[in-house]
């Protein structure tokens, strides 16, 4: 079994809504993140999937630090992250990095790709030396798959899927041991959506790296992924492995989800249940109590109103946050 690299472990990060024009003050808070606990481990992708507006990217910029938690601990090689200041801080920097969603406005306009994907260097010196700065560049370009001849161009001289391949250029500058990939490849077309997947997975058995991987599209999530973690209104509702998730889902929210990733073959297009929610997610700043999902769920009983189920290993085999929690086969 691989040791885990980083433990999470309840984690909570609610922001304030406030009202007032001079002295605001608190009225509530958004739960985006409340109680989440996972592990990644070494060379481990854990997806992370859920609907827009249940936590994913306030879950990366937590484990980033660029947003202060509200609660819980996150442990990176056994040391507690958010405790980290100083040098240690900096050198949790260069083992963390990220991948963002939007290819088109995370690179700056203004900087040539040699000075994108150099910047890091700037800061974390001892990686690169500044009479090997450009070398190192036109090295990760011919890693990622662009022209090392291209370090002079600008952002907008290069297409969406190039974009994203110099984030991740950038994002391998300071051979990082973890990536967290904020979906993305959302915003790029099908085609070049399997290229980037593709690249990733080559980065992974190369570098040894670990992905946590966020994305609201399940069957992206299912090429890179060894676990998938489900979230739900700022909590995980299932977690096991690709083969768990995708074939014997037991939170009803999954087999809703699952339910409706389109089937190419039209024979088991029929066989397939659709599972149709009705309602609207709830508020995150007022969530329902107990079960979160127990508004829209066809399942739901009295309990599920006085109890919040916790995340537990169930009939599946793998922990789900169902008082019902029943395995579904999914046909594939």
């Amino acid at each position: 079994m691989a040791e885990a690299i980083l433990q999470v472990k309840d984690l909570v990060k609610h922001f304030p809504v406030r009202q007032g024009v001079l002295f605001k003050r608190t009225i509530g808070h958004v739960k985006a993140v409340d109680g989440v606990s996972f592990d990644l481990l070494k060379g481990e992708t854990l997806g992370v999937v859920g609907e827009s507006g249940c936590g994913k990217s306030t879950l990366a910029q937590v484990l980033m630090r660029l947003e202060p938690p509200t609660g819980g601990t996150a442990l990176f090689e056994g040391r507690d992250m958010f405790k980290m200041r100083g040098a240690e801080l900096r050198k949790l920097r260069r083992d963390i990095q990220i991948v963002l969603q939007d290819p088109y406005t995370s690179l700056n306009p203004r900087m040539t790709v040699g000075d994108i994907i150099g910047e890091p260097f700037e800061i974390h010196t001892d990686v690169a030396p500044k009479g090997s700065r450009e070398g190192k560049v036109r090295e990760l370009l011919d890693v990622v798959g662009l022209n090392p001849e291209h370090i002079n161009r600008y952002p907008h001289q290069f297409s969406g899927g190039q974009r994203q391949r110099i984030g991740i250029a950038r994002a391998l500058a300071l051979r990082p041991k973890v990536i967290i990939c904020d979906e993305p490849v959302s915003a790029l077309d099908v085609s070049i959506q399997a290229q980037v997947m593709n690249l990733l997975g080559e980065l992974q058995r190369d570098l040894g790296l670990s992905y946590v991987f966020i994305a609201h599209d399940l069957s992206v999530v299912r090429h890179l992924s060894d676990r998938v973690a489900v979230m739900y209104l700022g909590k995980v509702v299932e977690i096991g492995t690709e083969d768990e998730i995708y074939g014997q889902p037991s939170h009803p929210y999954t087999q809703a989800l699952l339910s409706a990733v389109p089937v190419p073959d039209p024979q088991l297009r029929g066989r397939r249940e659709i599972i149709r929610l009705t309602g609207d997610v709830p508020s995150p700043i007022n969530p329902p109590s107990g079960c979160r999902f127990r508004t829209r769920c066809w399942k739901a009983q009295d309990i599920c109103a006085e109890q919040e189920p916790e995340l537990v290993t169930r009939v599946a085999g793998h922990p789900s946050a169902c008082h019902f929690a029943e395995a579904q086969v999914v046909v594939p």
